[in-house]
């Protein structure tokens, strides 16, 4: 079934209170991160700081960030070694709420030229609607622009996961949402990578996973460089 009438349906409400979400729940988002110094991600952000201190990358590359679809991708950096400066920043079992609340540490200390982010899988998983996902990618693209306005932002579309089948219609409508707001914001890209993911029947293609029907394997991550090649240069 066509999500058009969902996704027109989602963005009159959605945008109705565009300037509420604005002035109340952006800024106090992006404020938490000192407050959530202390969490469950401690020692990914450690792991990150070490790998910082280590390795210092100048400002202007191009940063991926999101959950365990980033964090696995073992040789990222080598797949887009033509690059100048390519920063991998994955965070398995975030949420696109978690990117938003630690966007300084996670983004911002980078000052990229390009953030491509992968993240809203858990966050229906967990049980969040499309609608709300949409609002925590605008806020983290309004997060984002505040400190680096002239920063593009990519956002790498939900994959249909064949352990998560049971979600695809609501992965579709949140895709379709933020096609729909990348399509409208300007500098910002909706990168698709749901469609190639797809059979001829329209179902998951198994042989892009790992056993556990979630995570990519080596075929699937081929398929995402291949795909995501075209946005970044």
């Amino acid at each position: 079934m066509s999500v058009k009438p969902l996704v027109a349906a989602a963005f009159a409400s959605l945008f109705t209170v565009s300037v509420a979400v604005a002035s109340v729940d952006t800024p106090a988002v992006a404020s938490t991160d000192t407050a959530v110094a202390s969490s469950q991600w401690d020692a990914a952000f450690n792991a990150f700081a070490a790998d910082d201190a280590a390795h210092p990358r100048p400002a202007g590359g191009v940063l991926f960030v999101g959950s365990s679809s980033i964090r696995l991708w073992s040789d990222l950096e080598e797949q887009f070694k033509d690059l100048p400066v390519v920063i991998k920043r994955g965070f398995g079992g975030s949420q696109l709420s978690d990117c938003v609340k630690h966007l300084n540490r996670l983004v911002v200390r980078y000052r990229p030229r390009t953030v491509l982010v992968y993240a809203g899988d858990n966050d229906l998983a967990a049980g969040t609607t499309p609608q709300e996902v949409l609002r925590r990618f605008t806020a983290f693209v309004e997060g984002v622009h505040r400190d680096l306005p002239d920063t593009d932002i990519a956002y790498i579309s939900i994959k249909p996961s064949p352990s998560r089948s049971s979600l695809l219609t609501r992965i579709q409508e949140t895709n379709a949402l933020i096609r729909h707001y990348a399509e409208v914001e300007g500098k910002v890209d909706f990168i698709d990578v749901y469609t190639p993911m797809l059979d001829a029947a329209g179902k998951p293609r198994s042989e892009l996973f790992r056993a556990d029907a979630l995570h990519l394997n080596a075929d699937g991550y081929a398929l995402w460089k291949r795909v995501i090649a075209q946005y970044v240069h």
